[in-house]
């Protein structure tokens, strides 16, 4: 497994200083959180930096299924704006979340995950990176948290998936997750199996096992000791090559 971390895990870290820490503890992977202010909008310190660059879009205040147009269409709009942002930079790839619903109604789910499906769908014809959407961990506002829900999304919009393991952990459905087609990478973090705590690995219900089926992983935590603790939970069952 080629391995990297979030970085939410250096808050309000100097883009250098990011790219350092990666490089002194032998990290092959940065995921920017491209989320104000994580990150600086300054493209320079990842140009060849050496590593493989990949990015989150943001989530705070977005929903691309938004129900209310308005809201709906700046989600988008910010999606592709990162899309231009990691060309730039070489990103490879962006995460971006399916979205959520307000009320948990059959009909308005149906209807936001059509929202969903045109937003990725207008997203990948407007941007020059592989766009990725994320599964949503358990609870019942959140969007593509099934098999069934996600792959749906992926075959009307030929779109990558990003993986969560901790999200999928919530819903009992990670060796299936990991079974699907087309996954650009996934997110490491562990927790109870009811809750999307974003733990280190090691400290909850995660089958770590599972993990043997994954080729990109980003650990994905807020605390950079808690990465390099997860870091050597991989090393010690050998997954790190």
């Amino acid at each position: 497994m080629k391995i990297g971390f979030s970085t939410l895990a250096l808050f309000m870290k100097d883009s250098d200083e990011i790219i350092k820490k990666a490089k002194e503890h032998d990290f092959d992977m940065i995921e920017i959180l491209a989320e104000d202010p994580f990150y600086n909008k300054d493209n320079s310190p990842y140009l060849n930096c050496g590593l493989d660059i990949r990015m989150h879009a943001a989530t705070v205040d977005i929903n691309i299924a938004s129900l209310n147009e308005g809201i709906r269409k700046e989600s988008i709009r910010q999606m592709i704006d990162c899309g231009k942002f990691a060309e730039e930079i070489g990103a490879k790839t962006i995460t971006v979340h399916p979205g959520k619903i307000g009320r948990n109604d059959s009909r308005l789910r149906r209807y936001a995950l059509e929202k969903s499906v045109e937003a990725v769908g207008e997203i990948i014809d407007k941007t020059n990176v592989q766009i990725s959407v994320e599964n949503m961990p358990v609870r019942k506002s959140f969007l593509a948290n099934s098999i069934d829900e996600l792959e749906d999304i992926q075959t009307q919009t030929g779109c990558y998936l990003t993986i969560d393991t901790g999200h999928a952990n919530t819903c009992d459905n990670l060796e299936e997750m990991l079974n699907l087609k087309n996954i650009s990478y996934c997110h490491l973090h562990d927790n109870d199996g009811k809750r999307d705590q974003h733990n280190p690995l090691g400290t909850g219900t995660l089958n770590l096992k599972l993990l043997e089926k994954i080729d990109y992983g980003i650990i994905e935590l807020n605390n950079f000791d808690n990465v390099l603790k997860s870091k050597e939970i991989l090393s010690s069952l050998n997954l790190i090559g």
